[in-house]
């Protein structure tokens, strides 16, 4: 990933990253981020209305969309993760938002499958956008990560510790993913002492490295929120995102 780029007509910058989705994004100047949560998570298309009327309700247009949470009913093989991706990223395409010709999406995103009462279609469970800034304070979304480097081809070949799940192999997919989530606060100028939430995927037990590693390392701020889910992709164990948000409802 690079640098950030500028959303204007959004009034936020992102780092880029692969088609789908960016790594992170942090309001511009003069905005600052907002959170809903739906009480139900709602089919795709249906969630995107959703988003959509919400922001025409307080005279926000479509490209303030930033970030969004999904849930899947399990996870995808590659090439089903790549064709659900063409079918999101058309969504965004409709709004102005992602450029097919380029492939360039400034949207966050974490897309995580529940364990227990999966939905029977990927549907969204939360989003992000902004809105003119009421402060003065930090305002940002980074995009899930798993255990697993991003952009270089195929996930399977680059999965830490592929096909382990042990206490000492959970430890090296934490880390990597921790790692991974300073170096996307670090491209939008931020540490953990900015965050005001991490939320961690995973089914395996986080409780051994949660003090040692989650907590020392400032991950905790306000504690974690820990969704018992799998990350989208087979193989993969633990993913993590995080965010500060000054104002979060739920819909």
């Amino acid at each position: 990933m690079a640098a950030t780029s500028n959303f204007s007509i959004g009034g936020y910058r992102y780092i880029p990253g692969v088609f789908q989705y960016s790594g992170g994004v942090a309001a511009e100047p003069g905005f600052e981020i907002e959170r809903v949560v739906l009480r139900a998570p709602l089919p795709m298309r249906e969630g995107f209305r959703r988003v959509e009327a919400h922001l025409n309700s307080i005279g926000r247009p479509p490209a303030a969309f930033c970030a969004c949470e999904l849930r899947s009913p399990a996870q995808f093989s590659e090439t089903g993760f790549a064709d659900f991706n063409q079918r999101y990223c058309e969504m965004l395409a409709r709004w102005g938002i992602y450029d097919p010709a380029k492939e360039i999406n400034p949207v966050a995103r974490s897309n995580v499958c529940p364990l227990i009462n999966p939905p029977a279609e990927p549907c969204l469970y939360a989003f992000s956008f902004t809105v003119p800034a009421s402060f003065n304070s930090p305002s940002f979304v980074v995009s899930g990560s798993g255990e697993v480097p991003e952009g270089k081809g195929s996930y399977g070949n680059f999965i830490v510790r592929r096909g382990e799940t042990s206490a000492d192999a959970m430890v090296a997919k934490a880390r990597s993913v921790l790692d991974e989530m300073e170096r996307r606060m670090k491209f939008l100028g931020f540490t953990w002492r900015d965050t005001t939430a991490a939320q961690i995927y995973t089914i395996r037990d986080i409780f051994p490295f949660l003090a040692s590693d989650i907590a020392e390392r400032g991950a905790a701020n306000y504690g974690v929120c820990w969704h018992l889910a799998r990350p989208p992709i087979v193989d993969l164990e633990y993913e993590m995102d995080c965010r500060s948000v000054g104002l979060e409802r739920v819909l």
